[in-house]
């Protein structure tokens, strides 16, 4: 997997999770249908770990912060919330409330569009000049 990959596994993941943990389940065994939060957690951590790997030694400061703040949050993800026997939706709605993550997730979002924008806006250059009035050019 490359980096592209990665960062939207974990972003995708997270989107999962919020809707699980909305849901209400009970923490138990994770049997029947699903799907379980488990596999969505373990590929998560998986892509923290690929992606702290391959920035961790970077030049670039931002990108050194976002392995560090991988390598944190996929403590609580792979290193803690894996290692329980049961799994419900009150502690990955706590698991989503955790500094680590979001700081993962906004680094990611901010990182991703600054190398490769989502949309094409507008070509032409935008600014904002204060000292005109409000629908002033």
């Amino acid at each position: 997997m490359d980096l592209a990959d990665n960062i939207e596994t974990i972003e995708a993941g997270y989107e999962f999770l919020l809707a699980y943990a909305a849901q209400g389940r009970p923490a138990g065994a994770e049997t029947g249908p699903g799907p379980h939060a488990r596999p969505t957690i373990q590929g998560m951590a998986e892509a923290m770990a690929a992606i702290s790997a391959v920035l961790a030694n970077s030049e670039n400061a931002f990108e050194q912060v976002i392995a560090e703040d991988c390598h944190k949050a996929s403590a609580a993800l792979g290193g803690f919330l894996l290692a329980q026997e049961k799994i419900g939706s009150e502690i990955v709605d706590n698991l989503n409330a955790s500094i680590h993550l979001r700081a993962v997730l906004t680094n990611l979002f901010l990182y991703s569009e600054a190398i490769e924008p989502t949309s094409e806006e507008n070509t032409r250059s935008m600014s904002y000049d204060a000292t005109q009035p409000k629908g002033g050019s």
